[in-house]
């Protein structure tokens, strides 16, 4: 039978594998510039821009559609939305440049434009 046998060249590429996963994964978790201004969208219409540093609850009514958007503590998240699969509010809450939550059905979006040294193409 054949017998595996790891040599020095498996180790070191295991290592640098490793050490390039945990680099992009904490780039991801904590990297990224801090977003300024939230942007909401309805059917592709700017509905709105807010400040991340207000707090603020923002109610979106569209025909027979409901969706609540709160801004609270530097975060916003769709705090509430009369959708049937719920994914945008549990989606959770976003705070950095270029992330967004969506609601499919609605036809909603909330983007995070405005960090340090991104050009804000929108403004």
């Amino acid at each position: 039978m054949f017998k595996k046998v790891i040599t020095k060249a498996d180790i070191v590429l295991f290592i640098v594998i490793l050490v390039l996963g945990t680099a992009i994964s904490a780039y991801a978790f904590v990297g990224g510039d801090k977003g300024e201004e939230v942007v909401i969208k309805v059917r592709g219409v700017e509905q709105g821009r807010y400040k991340l540093s207000e707090n603020k609850s923002i109610d979106l009514k569209q025909h027979s559609h409901t969706n609540t958007v709160l801004i609270k503590d530097g975060k916003v998240k769709m705090k509430y939305s009369d959708c049937n699969n719920q994914n945008c509010v549990h989606q959770g809450e976003i705070s950095r440049t270029n992330e967004s939550i969506v609601c499919l059905p609605n036809r909603v979006s909330i983007e995070i434009v405005g960090g340090e040294g991104v050009d804000d193409l929108a403004k």
